[in-house]
């Protein structure tokens, strides 16, 4: 048996100490940061894989504010790679492979297609994929006969107004204008289909500035796996979906599992950028990243639905967990993601100083418009279901995905739950709750005088403080109102 004789800290053991700031606004400093070794965010947010907090609608919203979204993979292969594939087409100053439409289709099957993509356009193609004409949502709005031939009633090929490939944004924001059309089609002179321009993509350009996209002008979006034999191949559907990075996560990131499906996945899509976790110690972190990770989570217990240290009596309070999981991946150039334990803005600015790169948040986002969560109503408000991944109805869930079936009653009665399903109060739009987030951390950045993240690593003073101090930190002595 062996004891660490230091004390291990969480978020409210702490305070960070203010310093000298030569900052004259919180709006002048950077929370640029980076969530693997290539992908760059703009802000050090990303939204947690759990099936209560990102899919496709979620992972759009945290990338075009400058974030990443990770997409949980409680679902079938199948589906988890069909919202990737929403992310990626989600926006980008050009839709490389827009959906088409065969010009033997009825309006009603363009409308079902239009629906079922959430677009607002189609190419008319015959055959050998020849371009005929292009149909809108507009073209279609007041048609009454649903069996009518979509060729019909779309824009004839004669009287398309086109860009030729590689025009700039600005060429085909002036073609747009002064045509008064929504959509170009890319057309080489031989005919040929190269993408599509939509006034309403260029639109998103010019107000998300500061959005995560690739080198396409797509949104990133990341993709979670397991370790399972099966897990091999989703991933490859979700790379083909376009996914920028997979994370390997389970709950005990520290095993050889987790490892050989790293090694695996590396060598397998060696330009993919590869996530994984949860450990807990910088021993986790090196592991991992000998055998191939570009980034890991960090966080074994902590989360605010996760009871793996009252079930399994293991763990390291958080910040502590991070403190030394980030100085090993400072050492190795790897940066890492605190997961778990955040509820406030002041608890981002924490683990940020303490060296993590980024701060994975789970129910904190759980609340909001974009997740995926069933809403309640109790005693007149509202609020969305949460849950941790290895709460008891997530892993019977989950293990009936795997086995293509329902549990037998033994299989049942062997779950061992280690998260909890709850209630959070219903928020608004992500990008309401992650800019009040990162407002405070900006602030923060603010009080230690350092106008990077890197400038807060290199500042950042903690001091531990009593419980008294932590019940001083909050309102005390007034009734809030």
């Amino acid at each position: 048996m062996r004891i660490r004789q230091e004390t291990a800290l969480t978020f409210d053991d702490v305070l960070l100490v203010p310093r000298r700031s030569r900052i004259r606004s919180r709006h002048g400093v950077s929370t640029r940061t980076k969530f693997t070794r290539r992908i760059e965010l703009a802000i050090p947010v990303v939204s947690s894989n759990m099936d209560t907090v990102t899919e496709s609608a979620m992972a759009i919203a945290m990338a075009r504010i400058g974030g990443i979204g990770v997409i949980h993979r409680f679902m079938s292969t199948e589906r988890q790679a069909q919202e990737v594939e929403r992310v990626k087409r989600a926006e980008g100053f050009v839709v490389e492979d827009p959906q088409r439409v065969a010009h033997r289709a009825t309006v009603q099957e363009a409308r079902t297609l239009l629906a079922e993509h959430n677009i607002g356009g189609l190419v008319v193609c015959g055959d050998g994929d020849r371009v005929l004409g292009l149909v809108t949502t507009r073209d279609l709005l007041f048609e009454p006969d649903p069996n009518r031939p979509v060729t019909e009633v779309m824009t004839p090929h004669e009287k398309l107004v086109t860009a030729e490939p590689g025009a700039s944004m600005e060429t085909a924001r002036n073609t747009l204008r002064s045509h008064r059309v929504e959509k170009l089609p890319v057309l080489d002179r031989g005919g040929q289909l190269h993408g599509l321009i939509t006034a309403q993509d260029i639109a998103k350009v010019e107000q998300w500035p500061d959005a995560t996209k690739d080198e396409r002008g797509r949104l990133r979006v990341a993709a979670a796996v397991g370790v399972r034999s099966s897990d091999v191949e989703r991933a490859a559907a979700c790379v083909r979906a376009g996914a920028d990075a997979l994370v390997v996560d389970i709950a005990h990131g520290h095993s050889d599992l987790a490892i050989d499906m790293v090694r695996q996945l590396k060598q397998q899509f060696p330009d993919v950028e590869l996530v994984a976790g949860n450990v807990a110690t910088a021993e986790g972190v090196q592991d991992l990243v000998a055998a191939g990770a570009d980034s890991v989570k960090v966080g074994v217990g902590a989360g605010s639905i996760c009871v793996t240290r009252i079930v399994t009596g293991f763990g390291v309070p958080q910040l502590t967990s991070v403190a030394e999981s980030a100085e090993a991946g400072q050492e190795l150039g790897v940066p890492v993601i605190a997961d778990g334990g955040i509820r406030t803005s002041g608890d981002i600015t924490k683990a940020i100083a303490a060296g993590a790169s980024t701060v994975m948040l789970g129910s904190l986002l759980a609340g909001t418009d974009e997740a995926p969560g069933a809403g309640v109503v109790r005693k007149g408000r509202r609020y969305k279901i949460v849950r941790g991944m290895a709460s008891l109805t997530a892993n019977i869930d989950r293990q009936e995905v795997e086995s293509g079936g329902e549990l037998t009653d033994i299989e049942y009665e062997r779950v061992v739950p280690e998260g909890v399903e709850a209630i959070v109060p219903a928020r608004g739009p992500v990008k309401d709750v992650v800019y009040q987030l990162v407002g405070g951390l900006r602030s923060g950045l603010s009080y230690a005088g350092a106008g990077t993240i890197e400038e807060l690593w290199a500042s950042a003073e903690f001091i531990r403080i009593t419980n008294a101090g932590k019940q001083e930190s909050g309102a005390h002595d007034v009734e809030v109102s």
